[in-house]
């Protein structure tokens, strides 16, 4: 098993550390067992089980870093990768960002562990595949998806003093249907902490849905539309957006929240003031570990609200460079939503068009933050509060932040690739071309 206690891993990188010459020392290790199952053609194709152990040692002399790894934690093996690390250091240039490990640091405890997720079976996995499959049979679709499952501990010890520990475990579950004539193509995606969350039959009866409903999709006008955007279609762009809350690279005039002649746009009011958003380790539907790589605690923190911009993310050298308090990056994404499901949006809403999900998202420009890509696996034309037909593909061009300026109403929040992301109404959404791909 590659799953420690904490006093397990702490027992081993003490030893590391014992070994160590350098000025300063940081030793993470890290563990998983993993399971997945993996289908295609209505047939399950792949199925295994994965374990892995990781331990890496930096060591630093003055601000010269080396950083080696090794996965076997005798005493030799151990003393080995901690003398190659000295070595690389010593090789090393100077680092004039080097920023000296934190000391003794107290964290929240989390809550990312599951005893259901981390005891799924083999029998357990074949019952998600069959949950896809049997359905797809029997409304002349075709399934290909794929269903993964770990647990896994991470801990790091410094020379300084500092300890920490994470257990965790996740689920993600992927699934493309596609209509037996090749003209429909749907798609899901779950992912849970707690097994008990994952109802693998629910998700693929909304991918069958999608495929069936798209078939023979028509073709219409590009153009500027009302849009109604499933998480999976916003999740990239919000994601992008999220990137921007970087403090340097505001304040070197290399983002979008950097202000014209200078400063940033810390403060200010940037989309619709409907539009809350905040990040929570401990937050029970996307929980992660509260604490980062570099050993700082991580806490709940407001990003956006009602519209303003109320933090930037500042590391440890450019808080230090720029006299204030470092602020950790975000560890997951949350939206506030509202009360609305997706049938209500699509209810109230006279001419629009329904995003299953986009793809391909590239950057055109990132100081306006301008994205381009495309919709996939369920578009949909809605008109007098129904779906009346699907249509085709589009390429898009545009921004999250024009985007939630255009903003009509917010639905329910759901969980995705662990951030919870609301359904939102758009209108003025761009669509510039059409793409034949199904």
């Amino acid at each position: 098993m590659a799953i420690y206690t904490k006093e397990e891993a702490r027992k081993i990188m003490e030893k590391a550390l014992s070994f160590s010459t350098a000025d300063a020392c940081e030793i993470n290790i890290s563990g998983s067992e993993s399971g997945n199952i993996r289908y295609a053609r209505n047939t399950v194709s792949t199925a295994g089980h994965r374990s892995n152990q990781t331990l890496v040692v930096q060591s630093n002399f003055g601000k010269k870093s080396g950083t080696a790894t090794i996965d076997e934690f005798d005493d030799a093996s151990l003393k080995k990768v901690v003398a190659r690390a000295e070595e690389l250091a010593k090789l090393s240039p100077e680092n004039p960002e080097f920023m000296e490990p934190l000391g003794p640091q107290t964290y929240d405890e989390s809550v990312t562990f599951s005893e259901a997720t981390a005891n799924i079976t083999p029998e357990f996995r074949a019952e998600v595949a069959s949950s896809s499959i049997e359905p797809a049979v029997a409304n002349d679709t075709t399934a290909a998806g794929f269903f993964n499952d770990s647990s896994g501990f991470s801990a790091m010890l410094n020379s300084n003093g500092l300890f920490a520990y994470n257990k965790t475990t996740n689920s993600d579950f992927t699934v493309t249907m596609r209509s037996n004539d090749g003209t429909g193509s749907g798609w899901v995606t779950r992912d849970y902490n707690d097994i008990s969350k994952f109802d693998a039959a629910e998700a693929s009866k909304v991918a069958i849905d999608k495929a069936v409903l798209s078939r023979a999709a028509k073709a219409i006008e590009p153009g500027k539309y009302t849009v109604i955007l499933e998480p999976a279609a916003s999740v990239g762009l919000l994601g992008n957006m999220a990137g921007a809350f970087n403090a340097r690279t505001a304040d070197e005039g290399r983002s979008f929240m950097s202000k014209e002649g200078g400063g940033t746009k810390l403060g200010e009011k940037i989309v619709d003031e409907r539009v809350n958003v905040w990040s929570d380790p401990q937050n029970t539907e996307v929980p992660t570990a509260t604490w980062n790589g570099a050993g700082q605690p991580l806490k709940q923190m407001k990003w956006i609200e009602n519209g303003v911009v109320k933090n930037l993310a500042y590391s440890r050298f450019w808080a230090k460079e720029k006299g204030v308090d470092a602020v950790p990056f975000p560890s997951n994404f949350i939206m506030q939503g509202g009360d609305a499901s997706l049938e209500d949006l699509i209810k109230g809403t006279k001419k629009g068009i329904l995003v299953t999900r986009l793809w391909y998202i590239r950057t055109v420009d990132p100081q306006t933050l301008l994205y381009t890509g495309l919709t996939r696996d369920g578009t949909f034309y809605i008109e007098n509060g129904k779906i009346k037909h699907p249509v085709k593909n589009f390429r898009f061009n545009e921004s999250p932040i024009i985007m939630l300026n255009n903003l009509e109403a917010l639905g329910k929040q759901v969980r995705i690739d662990g951030n919870l992301i609301p359904y939102m109404k758009i209108r003025d959404f761009t669509f510039t071309s059409l793409s034949d791909a199904v």
